[in-house]
């Protein structure tokens, strides 16, 4: 695949060249296992490790994942690479790392859709939805609602119709990898170049559905349990493939935990509805609780608005402000150990001056 194939951009080479080191080249991380990536060039795939300072420079956060554009070493002999540095990223997948409370985890990059996989049974959940989209929003690449396993539900008009009520506009549509329906309308977020990226919980049928797009068995598959429709982990890492109309697709494992980091714009976005009710209160701080004039409560009596959206929608911002004074309390921590460490530096400074006197 050439490079324009795998997404390259104007604005990627501009960032390229800004290092300004000829020595570099451009590649596309396929797959990553803790420091060992697979890497995509203009002519053909690489190994790839980290560079030293790459690795103990970069923040939370900042390491490459499957998707980015790094600057590269390349040793063509021997298909090994050195990631130098991680080129700017567009359309990212964020949530809160889940053994680390107070850092972010980067899922993938340079996304231009998200597929939002949720099967047709005991499985979906509006709130779920609702979470999600937010998250997908403020990395700001498209969400796009897949409904799965149409072919096992004889009620789908009615799941459909709750993720619809939802996702305010964002494209729902009801697919079944095993017989195909539905997934021609796939193809219009499957072009070219575009990369899109599969999310959802284990067991709704991520894997089945790359295999469907891939035209093969690439993808591992297990069934779910049939006791409670929950699913079992098949994929365990995040992988770059190319399907053969030209679309690129991240497959990721199933996530049960999607805590969000620092989305307070795609939270305003995934619950415009209620942000714009909320807007319209009498009282620009009111708590929506016993003031007079509330918007949000009058649309609760008229019953315009679902007690359940505006409760998930208040739990969401409580708790994104518990993770910023999480965050802020860490930073000062942080900030307090730092002195202290100076001041002790200082202070043996002192004690060697004084001495050689």
């Amino acid at each position: 695949m050439t490079l324009d194939e795998l997404g390259w951009t104007t604005a990627l080479q501009c960032a390229l060249a800004g290092l300004d080191d000829d020595t570099l080249a451009p590649a596309r991380v396929s797959a990553a296992q803790r420091e060992h990536y697979r890497l995509w060039t203009g002519d053909g795939e690489y190994e790839g490790e980290l560079s030293g300072r790459l690795r103990h420079q970069a923040s939370a956060g900042a390491l490459p994942v499957v998707g980015d554009w790094v600057a590269a070493r390349l040793e063509p002999q021997g298909r090994r690479a050195t990631l130098v540095a991680c080129l700017p990223r567009r359309g990212v997948l964020v949530r809160k790392r889940v053994e680390r409370a107070t850092e972010p985890q980067v899922l993938a990059a340079n996304l231009d859709a998200v597929f939002l996989v949720t099967s047709l049974n005991r499985e979906f959940n509006p709130r779920r939805i609702e979470r999600a989209l937010a998250i997908i929003w403020e990395g700001g690449a498209q969400p796009v609602v897949l409904l799965s396993k149409l072919d096992l539900c004889s009620d789908s008009d009615r799941y459909r119709e709750q993720a619809e009520a939802v996702s305010l506009g964002v494209p729902v549509h009801s697919v079944s990898a095993h017989s195909g329906a539905g997934l021609a309308e796939l193809s219009a977020y499957l072009q070219p170049a575009k990369t899109v990226a599969l999310i959802g919980s284990s067991g709704v049928g991520k894997s089945t559905l790359v295999n469907s797009l891939l035209g093969g068995e690439r993808m591992r598959t297990q069934a779910i349990r049939e006791a409670d429709d929950k699913g079992r982990h098949t994929t365990t890492t995040r992988e770059l493939f190319a399907l053969p109309g030209g679309a690129l697709l991240i497959d990721t494992p199933g996530m049960r935990e999607l805590g969000l980091w620092d989305a307070g714009d795609g939270l305003s976005t995934a619950f415009e509805d209620v942000a714009a009710l909320a807007a319209e209160c009498r009282f620009p701080d009111c708590q929506h609780q016993s003031e007079p004039g509330c918007s949000l409560k009058a649309a609760l009596a008229a019953g315009t608005l679902e007690p359940a959206r505006l409760h998930s929608f208040h739990k969401l911002q409580r708790e994104l402000a518990h993770e910023e004074r999480r965050r802020d309390e860490r930073a000062m921590f942080e900030h307090r150990q730092k002195q202290r460490r100076l001041f002790r530096e200082r202070k043996r400074q002192l004690r060697q001056h004084y001495r050689g006197k």
